[in-house]
C-alpha cells in the first residue's frame, strides 16, 4: 500500500490577492502593485504545505467546473496532492475570495463568496477507503456532517491496535456556534484567536484553560496567537508554549494560519513531541509570513 497518508477535508476555493502599498481608504481608486490568483482554502492550503513537507497528503472537498475549476485542479496536481476524493458539483458556481494584501504591515483582509457550492457530506466520505490514511483533519465547516464522518473513523479505529488508528484534527476557525460541537471531537482540536477572543479570552493560555473541558479525554488543544506564538495543553494540563519566529519583514500573512496547523500535523505524525510541534509550526508559519504564497516555506 505504501506510506499512509494525511487526508485534509474542508474548502478549496480561488484566491484573487491585491498586494497594495496601503489599504485603501472607502470609495477612492487604487493602484495595486501587484495581483495574483491564488488557490485557497483552509483544508487546501494546508494540504500544499503538507506535501512540500514531504507528506504524502490528499484534498477531500467540493468542487464546480469551468475555467477556475481547472485552474485550482492544475495546482493541486502540481504538489502532488491525491485528488481522489473530490466531489464536482457541475451546476454550481466556483467559490471565491477577494483579498487585499497590504505590504506594509503584510496584513491581509478576506472577502468571500461561496453562492451555491454544497460541502462534502457524511455520505461521500463513506466512499474513502480509511486504511490509506493515518491521519485525517478537517477544517469546520458543515459540522453536523463532519461529526457524522468523524463517528465513522471512530468505529473504524475500533478495529485496529493502538498504533495504527488513525489520528483524528479539528480546526475551529470561525466564530459559529454550530462549529463549537467539533471540540468533542478531536485528538488534537485546534481553535483560532478569533474564536478565542469570541469566549472572552484575551490569550491563548486563558483560552485553553477555559475551553479544555470542551474536548474529549485524552484531547491536545492548540491555540496559536500571531506573535505571541501558541499553546497547548494536553490531559496532564501543562500548558506547552512556542514564541513565535516572525520574518524580519512581514510580507503576506495570508494562510499562516493554515501553514501553522500543517506544520503542527506533521511533526506530530512523524513523532515529535508537542513542544517540538509547536515550535515547528510557528517556525514555518513564521517563514510563510516572509514571503508572498507558499513556495519557498521549506
Amino acid at each position: 500500500m505504501g506510506e499512509k497518508k494525511i487526508l485534509c477535508v474542508g474548502l478549496v476555493c480561488l484566491d484573487i490577492i491585491s498586494v497594495v502599498d496601503k489599504y485603501p481608504e472607502e470609495d477612492t481608486d487604487t493602484r495595486c502593485l501587484s495581483q495574483r490568483w491564488q488557490r485557497g482554502g483552509n483544508a487546501s492550503n494546508s494540504c500544499t504545505v503538507l506535501a512540500q513537507l514531504g507528506a504524502p497528503c490528499a484534498f477531500m472537498g467540493s468542487l464546480a467546473v469551468g475555467h477556475v475549476a481547472n485552474y485550482v485542479l492544475d495546482s493541486l496536481k502540481q504538489y502532488n496532492i491525491d485528488i481522489s476524493h473530490v466531489i464536482t458539483h457541475p451546476e454550481c458556481s466556483f467559490p471565491a475570495s477577494v483579498v487585499i494584501n497590504n505590504q506594509t504591515t503584510g496584513s491581509r483582509t478576506i472577502l468571500h463568496s461561496n453562492s451555491n457550492l454544497p460541502d462534502v457530506t457524511a455520505q461521500d466520505f463513506e466512499n474513502v477507503d480509511l486504511a490509506h490514511y493515518k491521519w485525517i483533519h478537517w477544517e469546520g465547516r458543515n459540522a453536523d456532517e463532519q461529526v457524522k464522518m468523524i463517528q465513522w473513523v471512530e468505529e473504524y479505529n475500533k478495529t485496529l491496535p493502538m498504533d495504527q488508528k488513525i489520528t483524528i484534527s479539528v480546526e475551529i476557525e470561525k466564530n459559529r456556534e454550530n462549529l463549537y460541537q467539533l471540540f468533542g471531537y478531536g485528538d488534537i482540536v485546534f481553535i483560532s484567536k478569533d474564536v478565542a477572543q469570541h469566549f472572552g479570552f484575551g490569550s491563548a493560555p486563558e483560552a485553553l484553560k477555559g475551553l479544555y473541558s470542551r474536548v474529549r479525554n485524552g484531547a491536545y488543544l492548540i491555540c496559536a496567537w500571531a506573535e505571541k506564538g501558541a499553546d497547548a495543553v494536553g490531559p496532564d494540563g501543562v500548558l506547552i508554549h512556542s514564541d513565535a519566529f516572525p520574518p524580519d519583514v512581514i510580507v503576506d500573512t495570508l494562510g499562516a494560519g493554515d501553514t501553522f496547523n500543517a506544520a503542527v500535523i506533521y511533526a506530530l505524525s512523524t513523532g515529535k513531541t508537542m513542544h517540538e510541534a509547536l515550535t515547528f509550526g510557528c517556525q514555518t508559519a513564521g517563514r510563510k509570513c516572509g514571503i508572498h504564497g507558499f513556495d519557498g516555506i521549506v
